[in-house]
């Protein structure tokens, strides 16, 4: 686990002279670095001891850096590999990637870039984790679920839920649909004194107006019919969620007013006022404030205001709410060791999510079920339209007037791969270059030394 401490590296690398300079390298930065020469000894100490990084050749003395990569995992499922390639060993490398790995590099080594991937690998697992940890606490003491976040858009919508949770005041949600403002409203009822009675919804919209009233309020008695409770009643002494309560009537505002002045309400066909003692949470995707919604009714309603912000404003929560989704759809199709590659969830950062953090969980679960749990799911795995769909990385390069068409593409090249921290693969992505051809112009132009 990653902590203050120094951030362990084993190097796996039949060749001395290069890993000593590694060695020194990294621990010139403060690194704590070990390095073994063969397959069998670094079986044996990440048997002895716990390895942050591990660095080493594709191939060991006959044996498979993959294979030492998943033992490595065993030991520490949060290790950033980064394994060393011959130039012939590009498609290996790449399947490497594919299968895990965070990223490799070609002989030789520019200690440079290695230093960088590690620390950008160490610092992408580590937020990772605390993103994990995170959960976890919310979970447990909110029971908020998939609603799970930590951009301050979102910390805003826990301290709401915390201070009004314990209160009987009514409460407005408001968001896009698929924001999940079903699990706000759930989490307001499990962490109230009102925990141990029911949780009642009503879908304010669908139906005919008088098919709603008696859902909604209950029907009475008449000939030969016995009456039955409507939603209200049934949350009696617990709490009543009007799912999208702008598409009540007019004639139904009044009624749910009169319940919030404690003036009770009537079954449909009754003149007996009952007085059931709920709360009333309701939730809207679209502003209230107009002459369609009762001005009472909604400063009633509003007495706690909660918006819930749309995921494209909150996309640092995409790789959080991805993995949260993934562990689940393992857990719900028995999928064992899912993952998401780095470019994965960059590319799911780019997208809009109109449907939200509802359109992510679908396709984050297809996704895992198309796989069934092969391997680490890559770009590659995502739906067509949401490449397509995703915004495209860029930063401004600045040329001047008469540079040539070589230099050009030499400086794109290196900005591009300084954008993406010396990542080939997310630099071709980004490009739109096979991984091939990316390495063919860096050694046209001898950027690899």
């Amino acid at each position: 686990m990653f902590g203050e401490q120094q951030t362990a590296v084993l190097v796996v690398d039949r060749d001395p002279a290069p890993s000593r300079e590694i060695i020194s390298y990294l621990g010139d930065r403060g690194y704590s670095v070990e390095w073994v020469d063969d397959a069998e000894k670094a079986f044996n100490r990440l048997d002895a001891r716990f390895f942050d990084v591990l660095v080493a050749e594709l191939t060991i003395h006959r044996v498979d850096g993959m294979r030492l990569m998943n033992v490595a995992r065993e030991r520490n499922p949060d290790v950033c590999v980064v394994f060393i390639a011959a130039p012939t060993d590009i498609e290996r490398a790449t399947e490497a990637l594919r299968e895990g790995a965070y990223d490799f590099q070609t002989k030789p080594i520019n200690l440079g870039k290695l230093e960088a991937v590690i620390r950008r690998g160490v610092a992408h697992q580590r937020l990772v984790m605390e993103r994990h940890e995170l959960q976890r606490r919310l979970d447990e003491h909110y029971g908020l679920g998939s609603l799970v976040g930590n951009s301050r858009a979102m910390l805003l919508v826990y301290n709401a839920v915390r201070k009004s949770a314990q209160t009987d005041a009514p409460v407005l949600i408001q968001g896009e649909p698929g924001t999940g403002k079903d699990l706000i409203a759930l989490s307001l009822h499990n962490n109230s004194t009102r925990r141990d009675e029911t949780f009642v919804t009503a879908h304010c919209g669908g139906l005919p107006e008088r098919q709603m009233n008696a859902e909604l309020f209950g029907a009475g008695a008449g000939a030969g019919t016995p009456g039955r409770p409507g939603r209200i009643e049934l949350a009696d002494r617990g709490t009543l969620y009007l799912d999208e309560v702008g598409d009540l009537t007019p004639a139904q505002q009044d009624r749910i007013l009169q319940l919030l002045e404690g003036k009770g309400v009537c079954r449909e066909s009754s003149t007996r006022r009952i007085s059931p003692q709920v709360r009333i949470l309701a939730s809207t995707s679209r502003t209230l404030a107009s002459a369609a919604f009762r001005g009472e009714l909604f400063d009633r309603l509003r007495e706690v205001f909660i918006e819930v912000p749309p995921l494209r404003e909150r996309r640092e929560d995409i790789p959080m709410l991805a993995q949260h989704f993934l562990r689940e759809a393992g857990l719900v199709h028995g999928l064992q060791g899912m993952a998401l590659t780095a470019n994965a969830l960059d590319l799911l950062m780019r997208y809009d999510w109109p449907g939200n953090v509802r359109e992510l969980r679908n396709t984050v679960e297809g996704m895992a079920v198309a796989n069934r749990g092969g391997r680490p799911l890559d770009v590659g795995d995502i739906p067509l339209h949401i490449r397509r769909g995703a915004a495209p990385q860029g930063s401004e390069i600045r040329i001047p007037v008469g540079t040539g068409m070589a230099a050009i593409e030499r400086m794109a090249i290196e900005e591009t791969l300084r954008h993406c921290g010396y990542n080939k693969e997310a630099c071709a992505r980004t490009l739109g270059i096979g991984l091939r051809t990316l390495y063919r112009k860096l050694q046209q132009y001898q950027m690899e030394k």
